[in-house]
């Protein structure tokens, strides 16, 4: 992928100190109304791309890991142990985000 084909990714975590980052304005692109506040990112976001893409391809396939595997050219335990690790990952991330709320 070229830098004119790259998908830029929002960004989590700030550059100069690594914390977590939050959106704080969002704006209408018709009209131009803008709406300021402190709003956390959802927890999807925080996924890596990958963790992201696997979580769109598996509801593409109605949830299907037989499918998933077919599509993916993969083992179904494969499949299986990757849809398990994001679960972990987002069990973490829910986690965190909760400890951080109290």
């Amino acid at each position: 992928m070229d830098r004119k084909t790259a998908v830029k990714r929002l960004p989590t975590s700030c550059p100069a100190c690594g914390g977590a980052l939050h959106v704080q304005t969002l704006a209408c692109a018709e009209c131009e109304t803008r709406i300021e506040g402190a709003f956390p990112l959802p927890v999807f976001l925080l996924l890596t791309a990958g963790e992201q893409q696997f979580i769109l391809d598996f509801v593409a396939c109605s949830g299907s890991l037989k499918e998933m595997a077919s599509r993916q050219g993969l083992s179904y335990p494969t499949v299986r142990n990757r849809l398990d690790e994001i679960i972990e990952h987002l069990n973490t991330l829910q986690h965190e985000k909760y400890q951080k709320n109290r």
